[in-house]
């Protein structure tokens, strides 16, 4: 790289949403901004997790000094424990942001492998050439923070996420008089939080949700469950709050709501909230003193609140005269798993309050009036939208533009020299998302997740064969069929035809285990094909007698196809 040129390189959350991840480099060095992870949907099934692919950054990881980390959320560190051993550099964060890294790099076992250097609040920090500033900002977690990045090239911020919010409850507002300075000393560009580009006015503050949530919770005659996004700190005292005002208990449920509040107290926070029950200890409370603070307030089956929806939660049940109140918004691509929840709800007679009823919602990102704000205190030669789909990406470049600025929209994998004041991108970089199946990520396109996506979406078929030591059938072979649907009588007609497939091979080829796997499956599959348009998983396991007299036992061999 010239030493007058910074380029920027998105390999996650620019042109999608979660798994944010961007590259910054200097002089053929480079940091990293965030390491979030994504959540699967329901065409990738037996996956839970994705994380951005690391491999262009991987493969010269000897040149990558820092990871830093604008906040806390999921989707901004969610994916260090499962890259940083492609890494292997040092992790730079806040507090509240180390304490919930250090709690999930103890479950991995990472925790005396990862450096994790504290910065301070609104804080600084050299690395090689970049000097890193966090400028504190207003979001829906805690010690959020904006971040300028120096260099002898140029200074760029990278908004990360943030609102403007007079009234935050938790944490700190957004520090406008340090980005008003930033933008006095020159902005060479502003990469941008696209997530409300499309929606006008302000995004609202979380101080006007006190109000709303006291009176609702003090209409609800039975048990109140309140379902929030678990990180949200200042929800959770604000929810503690209406409780408390209406003369009832709070029961917390959700692990990962007692790591909020315990990282949160670590640090400072949430000191005066009320005592907090147990699950176990709710028995004793009349049902109309009863608050249940749960998580899955996105439909998660696994979560607190779809366990309690399903009647799958050992010791809390909501039923008629009850009511749930999702103190959330529908993340795009959850409207189907919250649809079930509150269904199941309203079939048992739950009362069901949100976003859409009652005002017990606000966002954490920043509408367009936010946007322009942001951009009149910086003053950005550019804007680059990130975070976001598409649509948000271009709308907040639209936006940009009818501001007086110019704007540039780019993508995940594009390379972006900054260089004498002009932008360029000046290469792709292949990208993607890995899978999190155990404890090493793997790409989507592995033989085990295309495997299991054939079996969601076309069914599996198995045929187990017992041949004899010529590689005769032995005994009538058997198959299985699953999420396939075929007239009757057809199942045993493909059975035969397998059998005859076997036969029609030549002794020798007949004792080659891959040999038959292939006639077999080719055979079952020309056959379904006359039936059926689905194109199921055909595995053939393969049963080997020994010849009479040899003292070996039987073997067996799959193929799958």
């Amino acid at each position: 790289m010239n030493p007058n040129e910074l380029h920027f390189v998105p390999l996650g959350g620019v042109g999608e949403f979660g798994g944010n991840l961007a590259l910054y480099g200097y002089k053929g060095r480079w940091i990293m901004l965030d390491c979030g992870l994504a959540f699967a949907d329901e065409t990738q099934p037996g996956v839970e997790l994705l994380v951005p692919d690391p491999a262009f950054i991987a493969a010269q990881r000897d040149k990558l000094d820092a990871i830093i980390l604008t906040h806390a959320h999921e989707d901004h560190l969610g994916a260090v424990q499962y890259l940083w051993p492609q890494l292997r550099c040092p992790v730079y964060a806040t507090p509240f942001a180390a304490a919930i890294l250090r709690n999930k790099l103890e479950e991995s076992g990472l925790a005396r492998e990862v450096p994790v250097k504290v910065v301070p609040i609104g804080g600084s920090v050299t690395i090689g050439d970049f000097t890193v500033t966090y400028i504190g900002v207003t979001h829906s977690i805690l010690e959020a923070h904006s971040v300028a990045i120096r260099t002898p090239a140029g200074t760029v911020v990278h908004s990360g996420d943030w609102k403007l919010d007079p009234d935050p409850r938790v944490g700190r507002l957004t520090d406008e008089v340090s980005l008003k300075a930033l933008g006095d000393s020159g902005v060479m560009a502003l990469m941008g939080d696209s997530t409300n580009a499309m929606s006008k006015g302000h995004s609202g503050s979380e101080g006007s949700l006190l109000p709303s949530l006291t009176k609702l919770i003090g209409e609800a005659t039975g048990a109140v469950a309140v379902a929030l996004f678990a990180s949200n700190a200042a929800r959770i005292e604000t929810i503690c709050q209406a409780a408390a005002a209406n003369d009832r208990v709070i029961v917390m449920a959700g692990r990962s709501l007692s790591r909020t509040v315990a990282a949160a107290r670590e640090c400072g926070y949430l000191r005066d909230l009320p005592t907090l029950l147990e699950e176990d200890e709710a028995d004793r409370i009349p049902r109309e003193h009863l608050l249940y603070l749960v998580t899955g307030c996105q439909g998660e089956q696994r979560a607190v609140l779809g366990r309690v929806a399903f009647g799958e939660h050992r010791n809390i049940k909501l039923g008629r005269g009850d009511t749930a109140i999702f103190s959330s918004k529908v993340i795009p691509g959850n409207e189907r798993a919250i649809g079930r929840v509150v269904n199941r709800f309203i079939r048992a007679g739950v009362k069901v309050i949100s976003e859409r009823d009652h005002l017990v919602h606000v966002s954490g990102h920043p509408n367009r009036d936010e946007l322009k704000q942001m951009m009149a205190w910086l003053r950005p030669k550019l804007v680059v939208p990130v975070h976001g789909e598409q649509r948000l990406l271009e709308a907040h470049a639209e936006l940009a533009r009818s501001e007086g600025f110019e704007a540039m929209v780019v993508n995940d994998g594009d390379r972006v020299r900054f260089a004498a004041g002009q932008a360029k991108v000046i290469d792709k970089i292949d990208t993607g998302r890995l899978a999190v199946t155990g404890t090493a990520p793997v790409p989507l396109d592995a033989a085990a997740i295309q495997a299991r996506r054939r079996m969601m979406f076309n069914g599996a078929a198995t045929l187990v064969v017992v041949l004899d030591a010529n590689g005769e059938p032995a005994s009538p072979a058997r198959l299985l069929l699953r999420g396939i649907d075929l007239p009757d009588g057809v199942a045993e007609t493909m059975r035969k035809i397998a059998e005859a497939r076997i036969r029609d091979l030549p002794r020798a080829r007949r004792r080659d285990d891959e040999e038959v796997n292939l006639a077999v499956r080719q055979g079952l599959r020309a056959e379904m094909r006359t039936y059926t348009s689905q194109r199921p998983a055909i595995d053939v396991e393969i049963v080997r007698l020994p010849a009479a007299g040899a003292d070996v036992e039987p073997r067996s061999r799959r193929g799958v196809a």
